[in-house]
This record gives C-alpha cells, sequence and structure tokens, in this order.
C-alpha cells in the first residue's frame, strides 16, 4: 500500500518533461496561465453531492482574460440536492434540461477541448476560492467517467482568501473580500448566481490583490 502512494506521489509531481526541467513560474511566466475555477453543487460533500455547474476563467499571469467557459451539467443523483444548496444556486432537475444542462461525459469533454484550445502547451494553475472544494468536486466530476481533472492542471492549487491572508485581509466570504478590495461582488440572487459568476469574482479579486501588493 505505501509503495503505490509513494507512486502515486511521484506521478503527480512529474510533468512531462520531467521534474527537474520543469519551467517554473518565477523563470518562465509566459510558459504558465491562470484558470479560476468556480462550481455550483448539489451540497457540500464530494462524491455524494455532485457538481450541478461549472465556470472557468483563463488568464494570463497578469489576470488578463483570455477566454472564459460556463457549462450546466446534470447530476446523476438529483434527488441528493441539499436544501442550503438549492436556495444558493436555485437547482431544479426540470429548470437544468430547459436550460440544456450537459451530461457528466459531454461536460468533461467540453472543459478539456476549452482548456486545450487556450492553453495548447502551456501549464496551467488552477485557482478558486476556498479551493479545495471546487477542487474536490472538479475530481469527482472527472473520477465519475474514469478520468482525471489532471490532464488539465499542475498540481499545486492556488487559493484566493489565502492570497488575501497574506496581505492582512482577514475577512474570508466573497462579499466581505470585494467590499476591502472595492469590487463588484457576484449576484446573490439564487437564479442568477452561477459558476461563472464565482469565476469572474475570484478573477477580480485576483487582480485586485495583484494591484494591492504593488
Amino acid at each position: 500500500m505505501r509503495s503505490r502512494v509513494l507512486m502515486m506521489l511521484a506521478l503527480l509531481t512529474l510533468s512531462p518533461c520531467g521534474a527537474q526541467d520543469l519551467p517554473w513560474p518565477d523563470a518562465a511566466p509566459d510558459q504558465w496561465l491562470l484558470a479560476f475555477v468556480d462550481v455550483e453543487t448539489t451540497g457540500l460533500i464530494p462524491g455524494y453531492h455532485e457538481m450541478i455547474d461549472i465556470g472557468i476563467v483563463m488568464t494570463d499571469l497578469s489576470g488578463a482574460e483570455l477566454g472564459d467557459l460556463f457549462l450546466r451539467v446534470q447530476p446523476d443523483h438529483p434527488e441528493r440536492i441539499d436544501d442550503g444548496a438549492r436556495a444558493v444556486n436555485a437547482f431544479d432537475v426540470d429548470r437544468w434540461r430547459e436550460l440544456e444542462a450537459w451530461s457528466a461525459e459531454a461536460a468533461i469533454d467540453r472543459i478539456v477541448r476549452f482548456h486545450n484550445g487556450i492553453a495548447g502547451d502551456r501549464h496551467v494553475l488552477m485557482v478558486a476560492y476556498n479551493s479545495h472544494f471546487d477542487a474536490a468536486f472538479l475530481d469527482h466530476l472527472f473520477r465519475s467517467r474514469e478520468r482525471s481533472w489532471r490532464e488539465l492542471y499542475h498540481y499545486f492549487v492556488l487559493d484566493l482568501p489565502s492570497m488575501a491572508w497574506s496581505q492582512g485581509i482577514r475577512g474570508l466570504t466573497g462579499s466581505s473580500l470585494s467590499e476591502t478590495l472595492g469590487i463588484d461582488d457576484e449576484p446573490h440572487v439564487a437564479e442568477q448566481h452561477t459558476g461563472i459568476t464565482g469565476a469572474k469574482l475570484n478573477a477580480r479579486v485576483y487582480r485586485a490583490l495583484l494591484a494591492r501588493g504593488k
């Protein structure tokens, strides 16, 4: 068991060109991009609850936007929707059908095509708000169809509240951080609150933190 774990860790730390040859962002910023990711879900437990939409905004390291993607995803187990989640994202099976939500397989293929079309052979860091949550649901979506989200992103994942914390900003919610940074918050009306509104907020937060750091 231990040897399998060590092998998996070794695979995660290697890039196609080898970890020792990896052009890191400080040395080769033009070879790296950022993917600001935000997901809406049927609840808080990855593997039991599921992703029901995803927004992705791709940028260079300065935060200049290169493209975005928004998909609604029809979950396999919509009956598991948590009341709290529904209040946030207004998920409803029939509404999702009317809005032409994608199947999990089709959503994964679309995400990969979008990623490859912009990134090419450049390395991409995933950036999210409370990043372990989004990474866990992205991982579950891909693994549910025997794929890996590591097809897309480097094994380092960046977290926006941690960036803000390092600048002395102790508010943890998106709204408090938006107010502190003087940027527009995302909508908090359930029908308007989606992965892409969250992903675009994430990109705004990042750009504001870069400017504040200067």
